[in-house]
């Protein structure tokens, strides 16, 4: 528990977030209006619409809410101006569906169709983006299938007890999938999302979990003494880096679940925590406090030297990666009786080309999608907390609020 403990302590666990508005040029970006045309009205849907047409990077959605019939040919004179209508109809009773219409807004024409059902009403969300998703893909633009994905977390409910939720990207849909105990790290187990680890600790040892989100199963790995996080999983889905302490002291190792067999990577007396794969998953970076403090470090899997990757600031204490980039959050401020800033920064495996990705606040758990192309981060500021999300392509940003407990970790 002493090795748990200064892993939260080297990973910084409360975060805030703000974020560096820059818009894309809007002659780039798609003019699109939206008409409900739903029996009932349901603006919180609309704002669902506004946000995921707005994170695409590829759309400049008309913030007016529109009341409109899905299927006749009026469209209102102020629109003519727009590129596009969508229309829509959302219905919920059991469990919930919805018809788009893509029009043309100069004629009024259809470029396409279709309708979509959720069995469960509270998962409303995920109609929204997969609807904006596929009219995305009508338009030819780069992908942004990632809106589709699930968000796996883990927070605090009392002391030595937490509880591991699934959640859209906006968080409007949440649901509690482990609770009871102290459960915490959940990681994705496959591109799928089929799976994810995590690592229980109110048992003598640390044991990490494997546990199917639509069936329950549960597998056993791994334990080990003082502590135990799976913190990167290899693409093909073989391999897990883990941070362990057998020793008391936390290292990295590289786990074959085919054979069961550790790789130590790293041999340091401090911490070295948090590793994740870079460069074609030859080397990974990690924090480490190997200068005294919190920094990020990178090491190729089968070899000894280790070399230093962040050359700014004194306590950069969360990363992620994605083929050769790097995101992390580095702590801008000491004040030793108050809130701190941390920013999210963007730099490549060789530390060159080092950018902000945020300003002000307290940002932390940067993740990266799994194509790469945005961040997700969480920001604390004040007594209150988001999620925030940064397209790395048109520099959009959005932030949405998350009420309640205290998020210990994320993944994506």
């Amino acid at each position: 528990m002493k090795a748990l403990l200064l892993l939260l302590f080297a990973l910084k666990i409360y975060a805030v977030d703000a974020t560096l508005k820059i818009e894309k040029d809007v002659e780039q970006r798609s003019r699109i209006a939206i008409i409900d045309g739903s029996s009932t009205t349901n603006e919180n849907f609309f704002k669902i619409l506004l946000s995921d047409f707005k994170i695409s990077g590829h759309f400049l959605a008309d913030n007016t809410y529109q009341k409109g019939n899905l299927n006749d040919t009026f469209l209102p004179p102020a629109l003519k101006n727009k590129e596009y209508i969508l229309k829509y109809d959302l219905t919920q009773s059991n469990g919930a569906s919805l018809t788009i219409r893509f029009l043309k807004a100069s004629d009024g024409s259809e470029i396409f169709k279709k309708s979509y059902a959720i069995p469960t009403k509270n998962k409303v969300p995920f109609l929204a983006h997969k609807a904006v998703t596929d009219l995305n893909n009508v338009l030819k633009y780069p992908d942004i299938s990632w809106m589709n994905r699930y968000v796996v977390f883990a927070r605090y409910t009392t002391p030595k007890h937490s509880e591991i939720l699934l959640a859209d990207y906006t968080f409007h849909y949440q649901k509690v999938i482990i609770q009871g105990g102290l459960n915490l790290f959940p990681k994705w187990a496959d591109a799928a999302q089929k799976s994810f680890y995590y690592s229980a600790y109110s048992g003598l040892v640390p044991t990490l979990y494997k546990i199917n989100i639509y069936t329950g199963a549960k597998q056993k790995i791994a334990t080990s003494e003082g502590m135990l996080v799976c913190s990167d999983v290899s693409k093909n889905g073989k391999k897990l880096l883990l941070t362990m302490a057998p020793h008391g002291q936390a290292d990295i190792y590289e786990f074959n679940l085919h054979s069961g067999a550790k790789t130590q990577i790293t041999r340091f007396n401090g911490i070295d925590v948090n590793g994740k794969y870079v460069d074609d998953e030859s080397r990974i970076v990690f924090v480490s406090n190997r200068l005294g403090y919190a920094n990020i470090f990178k090491k190729a899997i089968h070899a000894a030297a280790i070399s230093q990757v962040v050359y700014h600031g004194r306590n950069n204490n969360a990363c992620d990666a994605y083929a050769n980039q790097i995101v992390y959050a580095s702590r801008e401020s000491k004040n030793s009786f108050g809130a701190n800033t941390f920013n999210i920064y963007l730099t490549s495996s060789r530390g060159a080309n080092t950018r902000p990705l945020t300003t002000t606040g307290s940002n932390q758990f940067p993740r990266f999608s799994l194509d790469g192309s945005v961040v997700l981060f969480i920001k604390h500021k004040g007594s209150s907390s988001s999620v925030g999300y940064i397209n790395l392509a048109s520099s959009q940003s959005l932030q949405f609020p998350i009420s309640g407990r205290k998020i210990q970790s994320i993944d994506w």
